[in-house]
């Protein structure tokens, strides 16, 4: 069975327990999804669902997505993701709701982080601060030395740089399931997830039991 859904971030809020101990958790407007492709072995290669979210004016699709959708009989949909499943038990046009998972059970949600621009190295890879004695007075926050002269004379690629911080695809595995409203078409899990309020998530079956 399909245990996968596309979601937007709602934000975070706190929520008791039956022993009044308060829970940090991530709301997500999760659904409902349509399936809009299946992937098989004998056409893909791989097996995979292609799920739908997020109804939208016609305007907003580009001519090849709104005739993907149409040729299936399904609605605008803005956000279209593919999803790993050996035996889906779905088909294309299903409809998937938050029912797809129950309180208690782990999921694993990805999503974009947030961007934070160009950051140095002591916020973007934890670099310590070098002293502010001996000459070093303006070299603190500088990340120093790089490589050595002859050997091997160059900058290994994927030195930890100044750069771009954030604005990554990031996976939060194993977060518990506290509530499922199918009403509202929500879902809370427990902890932080990736990326802004609005964001676009996926929420899946954790892969670490």
């Amino acid at each position: 069975m399909l245990k996968g859904l596309i979601g937007k971030k709602i934000g975070m809020t706190q929520i008791f327990d039956e022993q009044g101990v308060a829970h940090a958790v991530t709301l997500i407007e999760a659904g409902p999804c349509y399936v809009t492709q299946i992937r098989t072995p004998g056409k893909a290669g791989y097996s995979a669902v292609q799920l739908g979210f997020g109804e939208v004016s016609t305007k907003r699709l580009t001519g090849g997505k709104l005739g993907h959708l149409k040729a299936k009989n399904l609605p605008p949909l803005r956000f279209l993701r593919e999803f790993w499943a050996k035996n889906p038990e779905v088909n294309v046009g299903d409809r998937v709701t938050v029912e797809v998972f129950s309180v208690g059970e782990r999921v694993d949600v990805t999503g974009t982080s947030k961007g934070k621009g160009f950051a140095g190295v002591i916020k973007r890879h934890h670099f310590n601060r070098q002293p502010k004695t001996h000459g070093a007075s303006d070299r603190t926050r500088a990340p120093g030395a790089s490589s050595s002269n002859t050997t091997p004379g160059r900058v290994y690629k994927g030195t930890r740089r100044s750069g771009h911080m954030g604005s990554e695809r990031v996976t939060v595995q194993g977060l518990r399931v506290m509530i499922v409203d199918p009403e509202r078409n929500l879902i809370a899990v427990r902890g932080a997830v990736p990326g802004p309020k609005g964001g676009i998530v996926l929420i899946k079956e954790a892969r670490k039991q």
